[in-house]
C-alpha cells in the first residue's frame, strides 16, 4: 500500500528546514555570482580585437585538466578565511570553463559583428553594449548555464563536506546524507538483534527513506525547469551542426 513514512521521518528533522534555507541561499546567490563573472569573460574572451585572448583562454583551458588537489585547495580556503563559512558556499568555483566556452561559442556564432560596428557608430561603449544589445539577445545560453550552476550549487555537498564544520551552514545535500546514513545504520542494527523477518521490515523502512530522500532532493530543481524551458531546448543546441 501507500505509505508517507519515509516522508514523515525525513520532515520531522528540524534540521532540514535549515538545510532547505540554506542550500537555497547558496544556490541563489551562487548562481548570480557565477553569471556576473562568467558572461562578461565569455563576453572579452568571444572578442576577435582581444589580443591576448588566445593565451588567457588557453589558461583556462588548463584548469580542466589540472587542479591544485584537494589539500592545496583546503589549504588556500583556511588561508584566504573561507573556512567554516557560508561565502565558501558562494564564491567557489566562480568560473566553470565548460559553461565559459559554451557562453563564449555563443557570443562568437549567434552575435553579429556588424551590431557592434552600429553600436560604435553610435558611440556606444564596450560596457554598454554588452549591456544593452549583447545580454538581451542572449537569454537562450543564459538560461541554459544558469540551469547548469543552480543544479550545481543545489547538488554540492562535497564543498560542504569539507569546508564547513557548524550544523547551522549545513545545506540540504549534508542533512539529507546524515539522515540517509543514520536509518542505514538503525536498520542493520535492528536487523541484526531482531533477526531476519524484522530485519527485512526495517530495511523496508530504510529504503522507504532513501527514496524520499531523492525525491525531497530533486523535486525543487524539477520545479524550476519549466520556467526556463523554453530557452534550455533552444540554448542546449549551441555548438550542433547546422545545416
Amino acid at each position: 500500500g501507500v505509505s508517507l513514512y519515509g516522508y514523515s521521518q525525513i520532515f520531522k528533522k528540524p534540521e532540514i528546514w535549515v538545510g532547505y534555507k540554506n542550500t537555497i541561499i547558496y544556490s541563489f546567490f551562487g548562481t548570480i555570482f557565477n553569471l556576473t563573472v562568467t558572461l562578461p569573460a565569455a563576453y572579452v574572451l568571444s572578442r576577435k580585437d582581444f589580443a591576448a585572448r588566445g593565451i588567457v583562454m588557453k589558461l583556462f583551458v588548463i584548469t580542466m585538466y589540472f587542479n591544485g588537489g584537494m589539500i592545496p585547495t583546503y589549504m588556500l580556503i583556511k588561508d584566504v578565511g573561507l573556512l567554516d563559512s557560508p561565502l565558501v558556499m558562494i564564491i567557489f568555483g566562480a568560473v566553470n570553463v565548460y559553461n565559459l566556452i559554451i557562453t563564449r561559442t555563443f557570443f562568437e556564432t549567434s552575435i553579429p559583428d556588424e551590431l557592434y560596428e552600429a553600436a560604435a557608430l553610435d558611440g556606444c561603449s564596450h560596457f554598454r553594449y554588452f549591456s544593452t544589445v549583447v545580454l538581451p539577445l542572449s537569454k537562450a545560453v543564459i538560461a541554459v548555464i544558469m540551469l547548469y550552476y543552480l543544479v550545481g550549487h543545489w547538488n554540492d555537498f562535497f564543498s560542504a563536506l569539507l569546508y564547513l564544520n557548524s550544523d547551522k551552514y549545513q545545506p540540504l545535500q549534508i542533512v539529507l546524507r546524515n539522515i540517509l546514513l543514520l536509518n542505514q545504520a538503525m536498520a542493520g542494527t535492528t536487523g541484526a538483534s531482531a533477526g531476519a523477518g524484522a530485519g527485512a521490515y526495517a530495511q523496508q523502512f530504510a529504503d522507504q527513506i532513501k527514496f524520499g530522500v531523492i525525491i525531497v532532493s530533486t523535486v525543487p530543481v524539477l520545479c524550476v525547469y519549466p520556467f526556463i524551458q523554453k530557452y534550455f531546448e533552444k540554448g542546449i543546441m549551441i555548438g550542433a551542426v547546422k545545416g
